[in-house]
């Protein structure tokens, strides 16, 4: 029977075992999955199984750099008790260090990469998962290498960011990580917001103005349209945004006189985008109670 990687995704999401793991299991058995999953449970590989399905938005951001690169690894817990547990950490800390001297550049190439103290960062995942009793999960990495300046910075083990900077100094990259990882502007300046979002703003400002403003002449209005507008895109910019090391300069300008410019950014938050569970155990008790 073909084992499709569908099939090899399915029983991964199940087993929470590594893919080529995941591709002899289905091998041995067929492709029948349970049959596959008790297989993987036997050669021990499938401990966590029921594990795998849990939301896992907690854990950390661990950094790695040498000059001309620089790596950003999230890696998640389903508790804040775990992400600050030791092994946990030296987890992290590890698989950063990894993805830096392998050069990796996606999860799934980090996942097969060997650590420096042997086995795979899979096989050292599984382990963990083991060894704290939770749901460990590598979720996205973020990497930069560039003969330019490169900024970084890692915020409690919970926010990094990397910056490519042309010009200026390593000092500044990293002062312009710190304003992204405490700001975080979506965008590097005005001229890289989507047109499409320009154009919206456009229609909502011209649906805001008063009747008054309404009966001016239009080009009267074109101009009170474009004030409001280049103050919204400023907000959103990160050369429009005040320093936060010297608030009394925008970005734009700190780089101007640093005749520096930001060519990219990347910034991870734990667990973003993750939707999280939250459960009030009271009001669960007090519903099977006939409270509520």
């Amino acid at each position: 029977m073909e084992i499709t990687a569908a099939m090899v995704k399915e029983l991964r999401e199940r087993s929470g075992a590594g893919m080529m793991e995941c591709k002899k299991a289905l091998t041995e058995n067929a492709g029948n999955l349970d049959a596959a999953i008790e297989w993987l449970r036997k050669q021990g590989l499938a401990k966590a199984d029921k594990k795998a399905s849990r939301v896992a938005a907690e854990g950390r951001i661990a950094l790695a750099q040498r000059p001309g690169k620089a790596v950003l690894v999230e890696v998640n817990s389903e508790t804040d008790f775990v992400a600050k547990d030791e092994n946990f950490a030296k987890f992290v800390e590890e698989t950063a260090k990894t993805a830096l001297h392998d050069g990796v550049t996606d999860i799934e190439s980090l996942k097969a990469a060997k650590t420096s103290f042997g086995p795979t960062v899979e096989e050292a995942r599984q382990w963990l998962v083991t060894k704290v009793g939770e749901n460990v999960q590598l979720r996205r990495m973020a990497a930069i290498g560039s003969a330019h300046n490169i900024g970084a910075y890692v915020h409690g083990g919970r926010i990094g960011v990397l910056v490519e900077m042309q010009g200026g100094d390593a000092e500044l990259a990293r002062g312009i990580a710190m304003h992204i990882a405490a700001m975080n502007p979506p965008y590097v300046s005005p001229d890289h917001v989507p047109a499409e979002f320009v154009a919206k703003e456009k229609e909502i400002a011209l649906a805001q103005m008063s009747d008054k403003d309404k009966q001016k002449p239009a080009e009267i209005q074109e101009k009170m349209i474009s004030g409001k507008l280049r103050k919204t895109l400023s907000e959103m910019s990160l050369t429009g945004q005040p320093y936060v090391i010297d608030t009394n300069s925008s970005v734009g300008d700190v780089l101007d006189k640093a005749k520096a410019k930001v060519l990219r950014f990347h910034r991870l938050v734990v667990g973003e985008g993750i939707e999280k569970v939250v459960e009030d155990y009271a009001a669960e008790v007090m519903k099977q109670a006939g409270l509520a």
